[in-house]
């Protein structure tokens, strides 16, 4: 099992790098979304797109704060 021998991260240091990265782009691919959806004049579409998207910031954050007290440290 790769514990950071291969790529000098921690396999849990990289699963919260991996998941803070996720997040980012998953909210970029949202916008495309959302924006098809009002396109198209699907509001219920874009709301839940947006939903979902401030759910993903929410995560990227989580991510970046724990990332930056482990970094400081």
């Amino acid at each position: 099992m790769e514990t950071g021998h291969v790529t000098g991260t921690m396999d849990k240091d990289y699963n919260i790098l991996w998941f803070t990265e996720a997040c980012l782009k998953n909210a970029l691919r949202l916008e495309t979304y959302i924006q098809d959806a009002e396109r198209s004049g699907d509001t219920e579409a874009a709301e839940l797109f947006r939903k979902a998207q401030s759910d993903s910031r929410k995560g990227a954050e989580m991510g970046k704060q724990l990332l930056r007290s482990r970094l400081g440290s």
